[in-house]
């Protein structure tokens, strides 16, 4: 499919298109080539005159797929929904409030530090923030999601949604980045929202379990719709470089419903406008993953992104992802969530079996989701500290190569 027509026409449209202010220069490397590229300076590291890999925080050296003295852990949705102390927040201000607090989303973002002994911290906001900071009116319903008042749906609805300026738009989002990164001894992850899953909320008005108005518009009005993509992958470039600058060590493109698309739709009309997203904060010079739900078919198109790291979720055995994704590009992932509902001694081999399974070296170890809200933190808690016992090995010694980082060896085709 990447080499049809179709795609290249599209693909030749979607670049030649007007530039917003503060989006990227076009895109020069392959996939291959960036791959390539990010190799050769994993190899050349040991030669350099740098400060060693172990001055790097742990996350960012285990993204790399750097020799790493035990995995690290970190769980999606871990600020918030679980902790006592953040529901009692709750009680006096919205979600969204928080949000544009910096103090507040600062100290949400350290609580699963401070509580669960995890080391990572992922900021406390949500995927819509920034379409909100460029007048998208919306609301976080609890228990539905973001609500949309007025939907895109037309070259009319597109023309409302305008470029995010950073520090004007949404300064709350970089301040509560440094507070929290000056705050905490472990790593700060920024996160954006994906183009495809950001279009559908704005398609939708909501949250949806076919995205068939999404779907409609990627089939029957294809420019629109990559004018679209190009606009959110703008406010994300924006974002993320905001983050990044006022200290997130690395940072996570959430395409939560990409899982809906089949590989080809995936490559000819949102791989694009994500490629670029990626591309544009790669001289940033930190860790970049992309994570979906069901896209266990689209994971060597996500890896196409040039991401560090590609999140697994819990429906792909992780042996089979690395099988897919090749040597050069780690995992995080992927415990079903519902496990942690478990029993210890039913969750314990599923934890064992993720460990076994991401190999040591190049995994992050992580849920194949967000936390349940009715997970009991303790039981996460005992979840990093088996893991940290379990993967502990001499700092001194280099991680195992992984099983399939064998000499020549290809990555699998989806």
């Amino acid at each position: 499919m990447s080499g049809s027509p179709e795609r290249a026409d599209l693909h030749a449209r979607q670049v030649s298109a007007p530039a917003h202010q503060g989006s990227a220069p076009a895109r020069q490397p392959s996939a291959p080539a960036r791959q390539a590229g990010a190799r050769a300076l994993r190899a050349g590291s040991a030669d350099s005159d740098a400060a060693p890999a172990a001055a790097e925080p742990l996350l960012v050296r285990a993204l790399r797929g750097e020799p790493v003295e035990r995995v690290p852990v970190w769980f999606m949705r871990q600020a918030g929904r679980c902790l006592p102390e953040y529901r009692a927040l709750r009680r006096s201000s919205t979600l969204l409030q928080i949000c544009r607090a910096p103090e507040l989303a600062a100290e949400v973002t350290a609580q699963p530090v401070r509580r669960l002994g995890v080391d990572a911290a992922i900021l406390f906001s949500d995927i819509t923030v920034p379409l909100a900071a460029v007048g998208v009116a919306l609301e976080i319903v609890p228990g539905v999601g973001p609500v949309i008042e007025r939907p895109i749906r037309s070259e009319a609805d597109l023309a409302r949604l305008r470029s995010l300026h950073a520090e004007a738009d949404a300064p709350y989002l970089a301040e509560a980045v440094a507070l929290a990164a000056a705050s905490l001894e472990v790593p700060v992850i920024g996160f954006a929202g994906g183009p495809f899953t950001l279009a559908s909320y704005l398609i939708e008005g909501g949250p949806s379990k076919t995205h068939a108005l999404t779907r409609r518009m990627m089939y029957a009005q294809p420019e629109l719709w990559l004018r679209l993509l190009d606009r959110l992958a703008q406010i994300a470039i924006a974002s993320l470089t905001s983050q990044v600058q006022a200290g997130a060590a690395a940072v996570q493109v959430f395409e939560s419903w990409a899982g809906a698309l089949d590989p080809d739709t995936y490559r000819l009309l949102v791989l694009p406008a994500t490629e670029r997203i990626f591309d544009a904060i790669a001289g940033l010079g930190v860790p970049r993953i992309i994570f979906g739900v069901g896209t266990g078919e689209l994971l060597t198109a996500m890896a196409d992104t040039g991401a560090e790291a590609v999140g697994i979720d819990w429906h792909v055995p992780l042996s089979r992802a690395r099988a897919r994704l090749g040597p050069d590009v780690a995992v995080q992932g992927n415990l079903d969530p519902a496990a942690c509902l478990a029993p210890w001694e039913a969750l314990r081999p599923r934890v064992d079996a993720v460990l076994d399974g991401g190999g040591g070296r190049g995994h992050v170890f992580n849920l194949g989701h967000g936390v349940l809200p009715e997970t009991d933190p303790q039981t996460l808690r005992r979840i990093v500290e088996h893991i940290h016992e379990r993967s502990q090995r001499p700092a001194a010694d280099a991680a195992p190569a992984r099983p399939d980082a064998h000499p020549g060896r290809e990555r699998e085709d989806d």
